[in-house]
């Protein structure tokens, strides 16, 4: 099959077996990445198993467009219930580098893992085949640290993923860091870390062939040139170190992603959200920017720790101490140090051993709280997603995010950063990268009327929410980088451009019709899975309560709050707050547009079968979860 390595691999680490299967029966209807992880969920989990379950699968898978040059097409998918969301349900985490490609190269487009190790293991994937390896040496110790040991290993031809301490010890938010330092939230780490697996290393020399070679590389070069017009970059550069651009295998021109090294020697990535996310801390206690917020962020990456969800718990942690609820000999925590590389250094060593008052953070700011009381719980701020992250493109600014931030099962960066990164392009840092004109546009050629590009109201939000999450569900199962993949980033980016590039890889001819088409499958498989998991429809789709009564104050990257209005004149949402009605009618006409039960939330089955998901509604159906 052009573009797939051809099969999914089936492991089971409580019997030490695998089994092979093709990935024919899947890819014409998912594609792959997200599409594909989500069927492959349906399939293996229970519904009635935990994530820390043995029997809850991890389930990791690459695309179509990964192993090809010039597309930014090599990012891949896990996905697995979740320990970092209550209740527990299907979720999946997005990431970049080369690991995926090389799962790919060693001649499998997915892999599933079930069961739990007796003791500590790593799988080495190469040439379509698994090879169980013992880890004892490796626990305890950080996920990078174990990967540089496998590669020394095995060679420096390998591509691994691992988990530090924070998988081990099961903490809700740890995180797996792959190849290149790329890591995914949603807590798989602690999935990891409950079935004795430390790391899967992948090597492989055999690459994917396109169905049109010819027609692929003329697209890859319209692409760059394009690419070359309208670069983005954040405005955060890293401090204190030797600065170099770090770009993931295939990509079209690279983004904002850094490598940075220390006199020391100590090196790693310097992303726009995890590298400064110690900076305001670390600024207010030197008076300066230093190297600190970078080491920071390495040792979140060494423990195995989300720094979305850390950033979190320190701005709660800071209010706690000032509110008198917190002291230092309660958390065993120097509060007059926080700033300091001492203090989170402490901090995170606590949280990823479960060290005294670490072992109530490791569930995440949204429990430990919870478990403090009612006065804990109110200085948790404004400023969070569903999973304790912290929340970058506010519902309360753009309107049509609320539906996403409640229908999806995490925070959903690509998606909200396609409405709320639009804005910041339209605004910009020093000067506008697209004008009124271009966001018009946008608004109608993706989120389905000019109306939607009105960021004072509410009408057209739900049909462009309904838009964007089927769109993206196609892109994050071909798989391309939202980096790259951008409406806002690309000069006529155009769905047409995505299907042409499927045709040159794959074969199969998508319209823009079949394209949105494939979108609603995946998102309503998807969707299955989560109802099939939380046995709940619209009652789960919710929002913070402080979404509702708590005016917004501040945003990310756009601190006057600034949005298009109805003249496409720059409006300010400050002090704006989702209204309630207004909302749950959002979810009315969402619900209508998706073919669903506008009451329950639930799908209706006749929706399902026009989708060719027949046997999803006949097992929903079973449990009183279809209409």
């Amino acid at each position: 099959m052009n573009g797939y390595a051809g099969s999914i691999l089936h492991c089971n680490l409580s019997q030490l077996t695998t089994t092979k299967i093709s990935i024919s029966n899947y890819a014409d209807a998912f594609l792959g990445g997200r599409g594909l992880a989500s069927r492959l969920y349906w399939e293996e989990a229970a519904p009635e198993k935990e994530a820390l379950d043995p029997a809850n699968p991890l389930i990791i898978t690459t695309g179509p467009l990964a192993g090809f040059s010039g597309l930014a097409g090599s990012r891949w998918t896990i996905c697995s219930k979740s320990p970092s969301v209550s209740p527990q349900t299907y979720n999946y985490s997005n990431f970049g580098g080369s690991w995926g490609t090389y799962l790919k190269f060693a001649g499998l487009d997915a892999l599933t893992i079930r069961g739990a190790a007796d003791k500590p293991m790593y799988l080495f994937l190469h040439d379509g085949i698994c090879e169980f390896k013992e880890a004892r040496h490796l626990w305890g110790k950080g996920a990078a640290q174990a990967r540089e040991i496998i590669k020394g290993e095995l060679g420096q031809g390998v591509r691994v993923l691992s988990t530090g301490p924070a998988g081990e010890n099961m903490v809700s938010f740890a995180i797996v860091l792959a190849e290149d330092d790329a890591c995914g939230a949603a807590g798989f780490g602690a999935v990891m870390g409950s079935k004795n697996l430390k790391a899967i290393a992948v090597q492989g020399t055999k690459g994917p062939e396109p169905a049109d070679p010819e027609k692929l590389k003329t697209l890859s070069i319209f692409l760059r040139e394009i690419k070359k017009k309208q670069p983005f970059q954040f405005p955060s550069l890293p401090q204190g170190g030797k600065v170099n651009k770090q770009i993931c295998f295939g990509c079209i021109a690279g983004c904002d992603r850094y490598s940075m090294e220390l006199t020391d020697g100590r090196r790693g990535k310097y992303m726009c959200a995890s590298g400064p996310f110690y900076e305001d801390f670390a600024g207010r206690y030197y008076g300066e920017l230093n190297e600190v917020p970078f080491i920071a962020n390495r040792l979140c990456d060494d423990y195995g720790l989300d720094t979305n969800v850390v950033m979190v718990i320190l701005d709660w942690l800071s209010r706690c101490h000032q509110n008198g609820l917190l002291s230092d000999k309660q958390t065993d925590l120097p509060f007059s140090k926080m700033g300091s590389l001492e203090f989170i250094e402490d901090l995170l060593r606590k949280i990823a051993f479960r060290e005294g008052f670490g072992s109530i953070l490791a569930e995440g700011p949204i429990r430990a709280a919870k478990k403090l009381g009612s006065s804990a719980e109110d200085l948790l701020g404004d400023h969070m997603a569903r999973d304790g992250s912290f929340a970058y493109y506010l519902p309360r600014i753009y309107i049509a995010n609320s539906l996403l931030y409640a229908l999806e099962p995490r925070q959903p960066n690509s998606m909200t950063s396609e409405i709320g990164g639009t804005v910041l392009r339209w605004l910009g840092t020093k000067k506008p990268q697209i004008s009124s004109e271009d966001v018009d546009s946008i608004a109608e050629q993706f989120w389905g009327s000019r109306f939607a590009a009105d960021f004072t109201t509410y009408q057209g939000k739900a049909l462009a929410a309904k838009m964007v999450q089927d769109r993206l569900s196609v892109k994050d199962s071909a798989i391309l980088c939202h980096f790259s993949w951008h409406p806002g980033a690309i000069e006529l980016f155009r769905t047409e451009i995505i299907t042409e590039i499927l045709l040159a890889v794959t074969g199969v001819r998508y319209d823009k019709s079949s394209y949105y088409r494939l979108g609603e499958r995946i998102s309503n498989m998807q969707r299955a899975a989560i109802v099939r998991d939380r046995r709940c429809g619209r009652a789960d789709d919710v929002l913070p309560e402080f979404c509702f009564t708590t005016p917004v104050q501040d945003a990310f990257l756009n601190p006057d709050l600034l949005v298009p209005g109805s003249d496409k004149q720059p409006v300010t949402r400050k002090d704006s707050v989702i209204d309630r009605e207004q909302f749950e009618l959002m979810k009315d006409e969402y619900y209508l547009l998706r073919g669903w039960d506008v009451d329950s939330g639930l799908q209706k089955e006749s929706k399902l079968c026009d989708l060719g998901l027949e046997d999803v509604a006949l097992e929903l159906r079973k449990g009183n979860l279809v209409r």
